[in-house]
C-alpha cells in the first residue's frame, strides 16, 4: 500500500520501509511519530479512499543538506557578496501504512 502524505509544503508517495528526508520535523531520534496530511492512497495501481488511512514514520535522524552557495556580484562596481545556507532535514524511515 502506498500514500501520498504532504509535509513541509512538499508531496512524497511513501509506502512501508521507505527512507525520506523532509523538512524539519520536531522530534528525538528513534521517536515514532505520525504524518496527518494525507493527501492519497492506493494499493495494486487502484486509489483508495485517504480519509482512514495513517501513516506512521520513524525519526532515524536530524541533519542538514548539502550547502548551498549564494553569489551575488554587480559587474563594474566592486560589489561582491558570498553566503551560505544550510537546510535542516529530517530523516524518515516509514514504518507502515495502514
Amino acid at each position: 500500500m502506498f500514500a501520498i502524505v504532504r509535509t513541509g509544503g512538499k508531496q512524497y508517495r511513501v509506502a512501508a520501509g521507505d527512507k525520506i528526508a523532509v523538512e524539519k520535523l520536531a522530534g528525538e531520534a528513534g521517536e515514532t511519530i505520525t504524518l496527518g496530511d494525507i493527501l492519497l492512497a492506493g494499493k495494486d495501481g487502484e486509489v483508495t479512499d485517504a480519509t482512514g488511512v495513517t501513516v506512521s514514520a520513524q525519526i532515524i535522524a536530524q541533519a542538514k543538506s548539502e550547502k548551498v552557495v549564494v553569489f551575488k556580484k554587480r559587474r563594474r562596481h566592486n560589489y561582491r557578496r558570498k553566503n551560505g545556507h544550510r537546510q535542516q532535514l529530517t530523516l524518515l524511515r516509514i514504518v507502515s501504512v495502514a
